[in-house]
C-alpha cells in the first residue's frame, strides 16, 4: 500500500523555547486511519497542524525533517502550493467547531466559500452542492439548514457542518483533530460512524487525533502513541491494545477507569434523597409578567444518592441533566423534594440555603 503522507524527522520549535516536536517520523497510507494518540501536551495537535503549515510562522520554526504528501515537502513548498493544497487534497476538522465556525456567516456562505475558492462554484451551483453536503453527513431537512448560523445549530449538527466543509472538495487525507470533544455520547458515535462510511464512500485517509482509547480500539487500523513531543510506539490496533511494549503506552492503557466501581458498605446512610423535582422555564409571558407559556425541562424526577457513592445521571443534550445540579443547588427555580442529610431544602430561600452550600460543591462544564 502507497504512502499518501511521510513525516521524516520532524521537529517543531516555538520562538526561543525547547523543542516541542522532536524527531518524528510517521506515515499514513491511502484509505487507512492512523490514530496519533497521547496526554495533553505530547504534541499530537501541533504535529497534525504543521501538516497544512497552519502554525504561527512569526513564532514557529521547523529545526529539521521533512512532510512528503505524495512525494512533495510541504515544508518548503510556497504559500500559493500550500493553498491549493488546504482543503482541496487534505481536509482538516478542528476541535472545537463553535469556534471554528464563522459566528457571522450563515451554513451556506461558509460551505460556499470553500466551493468557490477551490472550485469556482457560484450561486445555484454551490447552493446544489452544499445541500448534496449537507444530506452526505446527514443533516436533518438541510434546506433549513442553509440559512443558518452557528448558534442556531446543536453541537452535533455544527460538528456535521465541520465535515461537509472539510469533504466540499472530496480530500484525498482528512485531518479529524478531536473531532468529538464536547459531544454526548450518542452523537459521538454518530459522527465517527459517519467519518468511517464517508471513508469507505470517498477511499480517503483520516488521521484521527485523540485521547480517547476506546475511539481508537473501534476505529483505527494503525495507532502512534507520543509522550512530550516523541514518537515512543507505533503498532497496529490489535498489536498495541494486546501487547504494548513501551512503558508510556502501558501506562495509557492501564489509566482507562475500571469497569465496576468500588462496593458500597453495608446499611450505607441515604444522604440526598430528591422526588418529584420539576423544573420549568418561562418561553413567554404576557405584559403583566404572567407566564404564558413555559418549557418542562425536568419532570418528576427522583432519585437516592447513599454516602460514599457515584451515581451517573446521564442522555443527551437538553435531557435536563445540568438543569438538575442547578435545581440541587438552588441555582435554578424548582419545585419537589430535595432532602440532604435529613434537611429539606426545597423551601429554604436563599439566605437560608447559603450556609449547606459549604457541604455541596460543584464543578461547572
Amino acid at each position: 500500500m502507497n504512502h499518501l503522507l511521510q513525516i521524516s524527522d520532524l521537529s517543531i520549535r516555538f520562538d526561543q523555547g525547547p523543542t516541542a516536536v522532536d524527531s518524528l517520523s510517521l506515515a499514513i497510507r491511502e484509505g487507512e486511519t492512523l490514530a496519533l494518540v497521547g496526554e495533553s501536551g505530547s504534541g499530537k495537535s501541533i504535529s497534525a497542524l504543521s501538516i497544512l503549515r497552519l502554525l504561527d510562522e512569526r513564532h514557529a520554526s521547523y529545526p529539521g525533517g521533512k512532510i512528503l504528501y505524495r512525494g512533495e515537502d510541504l515544508l518548503t513548498a510556497n504559500v500559493k502550493r500550500i493553498r491549493q493544497i488546504r482543503g482541496r487534497e487534505i481536509g482538516m476538522i478542528f476541535q472545537e467547531p463553535m469556534t471554528s465556525l464563522n459566528p457571522l456567516h450563515t451554513v451556506e456562505r461558509q460551505i460556499g466559500e470553500t466551493l468557490e475558492l477551490h472550485k469556482g462554484m457560484r450561486g445555484p451551483l454551490a447552493r446544489k452542492r452544499s445541500l448534496e453536503l449537507l444530506e452526505l453527513v446527514g443533516i436533518q431537512n438541510p434546506e433549513s439548514k442553509l440559512g443558518a448560523y452557528p448558534h442556531q445549530l446543536s453541537g452535533g449538527q455544527k460538528q456535521r457542518v465541520m465535515i461537509a466543509m472539510a469533504l466540499a472538495n472530496e480530500p484525498d487525507l482528512l485531518i479529524a483533530d478531536e473531532p468529538t470533544t464536547a459531544l454526548d455520547v450518542t452523537v459521538q458515535k454518530q459522527v465517527l460512524e459517519l467519518l468511517r462510511d464517508l471513508q469507505k464512500k470517498l477511499g480517503m485517509a483520516i488521521l484521527l487525533i485523540t485521547h480517547d482509547l476506546s475511539i481508537v480500539h473501534r476505529y483505527a487500523d494503525r495507532v502512534a502513541v507520543m509522550e512530550r513531543g516523541k514518537l515512543v510506539e507505533e503498532a497496529d490496533t490489535k498489536d498495541l491494545f494486546s501487547s504494548p511494549r513501551h512503558a508510556y503506552t502501558k501506562k495509557l492503557l492501564d489509566a482507562e477507569p475500571p469497569e465496576a466501581p468500588l462496593a458500597l458498605g453495608q446499611n450505607a446512610e441515604t444522604l440526598l434523597a430528591v422526588d418529584q423535582l420539576d423544573v420549568r422555564f418561562a418561553i413567554r409571558k404576557n405584559l403583566f409578567g404572567k407566564v404564558k407559556e413555559s418549557f418542562h425541562a425536568v419532570q418528576s424526577a427522583g432519585f437516592e444518592l447513599n454516602r460514599g457513592e457515584t451515581l451517573g445521571i446521564v442522555g443527551e443534550s437538553g435531557s435536563g441533566k445540568t438543569t438538575i445540579g442547578h435545581a440541587l443547588l438552588k441555582l435554578t427555580a424548582s419545585t419537589g423534594s430535595i432532602r440532604l442529610a435529613g434537611q429539606e431544602l426545597a423551601f429554604l430561600n436563599q439566605k437560608g440555603v447559603r450556609p449547606w452550600r459549604r457541604r455541596v460543591q460543584v464543578e461547572f462544564e
